[in-house]
């Protein structure tokens, strides 16, 4: 059985399969959630719902002081909140700092592909569309490797609703693009969860099948 795992963004699709799988792997799962947000689903599913805004530390901070002391942590959170403050940066830095203080076991942090080394190979249409989140993105994910803790970040693909393919991999090179299905990307983040060789690790991930890259593929070997 896996220990507790606090889930920000757990009301997002993305974050409601995450809960799914860890709810059926027998975890315990507490879902930080914003009060307006539909989270009914969670409660029912098994999910111990736990109301708070991430833009706001104290709120995090109260969260971890609960229930995060050596659990396990999944951070999905994005959105704009005006101004050109994103929840992808500010709320992320919130939760990394509270984890890093209640010395949680793992933090795997969801990104996006074209994120850090792979920003040099970014398409004008995607910089067009999504360039200033994934910059956001960005200084989460360097925020987060400049702390010591036992993390791992994750690049999705384009996301995709259909059920699972199953054909999700996990790579390093920073030349690759493509798409990958919601229920593929939360399996292998809880199979990134559960191998430890994959702390520290920053990988795109995508659909064997929707995946382009001008080089081989090279999968990450999981243990799962």
């Amino acid at each position: 059985m896996m220990s507790t795992t606090l889930v920000f963004g757990a009301t997002g699709e993305l974050g409601q399969s995450l809960c799914q799988r860890l709810l059926e792997s027998g975890a315990e799962v507490v879902a930080f959630v914003r009060p307006a947000s539909e989270y009914a689903v969670l409660e029912k599913k098994g999910a111990t719902v736990v109301f708070g805004d991430a833009m706001r530390r104290e709120q995090v901070d109260a969260a971890f002081k609960r229930f995060g002391r050596g659990c396990r942590v999944i951070s999905t959170l994005s959105g704009s909140v005006g101004g050109g403050v994103w929840v992808d940066d500010l709320g992320n830095r919130n939760v990394i700092d509270a984890a890093k203080q209640a010395q949680t076991e793992r933090l795997l942090l969801i990104t996006a592909i074209g994120c850090g080394e792979m920003s040099p190979f970014r398409s004008p249409q995607a910089i067009a569309a999504f360039g200033p989140m994934v910059d956001a993105k960005t200084r989460a994910e360097d925020y987060l490797r400049s702390n010591e803790g036992p993390f791992t970040i994750i690049r999705p693909g384009g996301l995709r609703n259909e059920p699972a393919t199953g054909k999700g991999i996990l790579c390093t090179d920073p030349e690759v693009h493509g798409y990958i299905h919601r229920d593929d990307l939360a399996a292998l983040t809880l199979c990134c969860m559960g191998d430890h060789q994959t702390i520290g690790g920053v990988y795109a991930a995508v659909d064997r099948d929707l995946a382009r890259c001008v080089n081989p593929l090279h999968p990450v070997q999981l243990s799962c």
